[in-house]
């Protein structure tokens, strides 16, 4: 089944072709992979992953976000998502060996950056982000790991992470810390390379979706950091927070509804194809009505993360922005697990196969009512931006 892949109004040519580039590099360099990393648990060859690597940075899809001179695209909100969308018609998380780094480097000293971000987005290195705590989730003011100032004008971080996604293979870890100073508590970004003396993974669970990386408990036992390993400067860590989770609830968004495009395009197919009782399962209305409301569900969500989008890029308060992001991010992640659970139910038997699309996505799209804040928490967050923001704003 093919189709012709609609995006907003008023993009340039080029914008349209940097879509259709990346759904050609996930349709031919990504889900050709799939199965074979589903049957091998999640990692792929080297091989494998040195194509992945290689073929995006050629074809110009890694770091988009990023600054060109630091080896990104310098994409536009609307570019990235368009880009992401197609992302998230990948299954088993294969995206995830594209050369990234996440948007706090921007934030970041030139010396990091040369450090840390520039290898990074050439495939060389990669980050990860260590928030989350055993008694701070979703609410990342109740984080208890802290830096304390050290005699040589640096820091001693101490404490413990858990889901530190990219964490089993990272070479620096951006860590949360708070700073003491007095009977402050200054939320800071730190720079951590992974080799430090003091730093330990001691648990790595499996999850229940078959990713290439783990998402380990990592913990900081008097690690010594600099001045210089602070991002963006001692105390602004809850606003590089609010950047990135903001970021990340449009990106996981977008990629919810670029697994839905795939769930109902795959699963119609095999309704129109497939005969029950004489006659093809989308003739009977337990099979297309399901279908209906999923195709109802994808559009809408869609019209919400590209509404955030042009917000962000009209320059709209980043206080709307945020809760705009939060309500996407509640819709279209609730949105595709229902997508999922009935495509599994449309397949019947083949669904619960984990060599199916629709089972593989059943499993992996559940975090994302969990991760960077769960469906609760986005919830409270649209409902206080209607009272400080106003209906009229976050309806408009």
């Amino acid at each position: 089944m093919t189709y012709v892949e609609s995006a907003p109004a008023g993009l340039s040519p080029a914008t349209r072709e940097l879509q259709q580039r990346a759904r050609r590099y996930v349709d031919d360099v990504l889900i050709p992979l799939e199965q074979k990393a589903e049957l091998a648990g999640g990692p792929l060859p080297d091989d494998d992953v040195r194509h992945i690597r290689q073929t995006a940075l050629e074809q110009g899809l890694a770091g988009g976000l990023h600054a060109p001179e630091h080896g990104g695209q310098g994409w536009t909100t609307t570019e990235w998502l368009l880009v992401e969308e197609q992302f998230g018609r990948n299954t088993n998380g294969i995206s995830w060996y594209m050369p990234t780094a996440y948007n706090v480097w921007r934030s970041a000293s030139p010396q990091l950056i040369d450090r840390w971000l520039l290898p990074a987005l050439k495939g060389e290195l990669h980050d990860a982000y260590a928030v989350t705590e055993a008694e701070a989730g979703s609410d990342p003011s109740g984080i208890s790991t802290v830096a304390n100032p050290s005699d040589d004008g640096g820091y001693v971080i101490n404490g413990e992470k858990w889901f530190v996604t990219y964490g089993s293979v990272a070479a620096v870890i951006v860590v949360m810390a708070n700073v003491v100073d007095g009977d402050d508590r200054l939320p800071t970004l730190f720079a951590v390379p992974a080799d430090a003396a003091g730093v330990s993974i001691v648990d790595d669970p499996p999850f229940t979706h078959t990713y290439p990386h783990g998402h380990p408990t990592m913990l900081f036992t008097d690690v010594k950091v600099g001045q210089g390993d602070v991002i963006g400067g001692v105390g602004q860590g809850d606003d590089l927070q609010r950047m990135w989770f903001t970021e990340e609830r449009i990106g996981i968004s977008v990629r919810c509804i670029g697994a839905m495009r795939r769930l109902i395009t795959e699963t119609t197919e095999w309704a129109i194809n497939r005969e029950q009782g004489g006659a093809r399962l989308i003739d009977h209305q337990g099979v297309s009505f399901p279908l209906a409301d999923s195709a109802a569900d994808a559009v809408a969500g869609r019209l919400m993360v590209y509404d955030v989008a042009r917000l962000k890029e009209s320059g709209a308060d980043p206080k709307l922005i945020h809760g705009k992001a939060s309500m996407a991010k509640l819709f279209c992640s609730e949105a595709a697990n229902r997508c999922a659970d009935r495509s599994v139910q449309i397949f019947g038997g083949r669904g619960y196969m984990r060599t199916n699309v629709a089972e593989r996505f059943w499993r992996e799209l559940r975090v994302d009512r969990i991760w960077e804040g769960t469906s609760e928490i986005q919830r409270l967050i649209v409902a206080r931006s209607l009272e400080r923001r106003g209906v009229d704003a976050m309806l408009g």
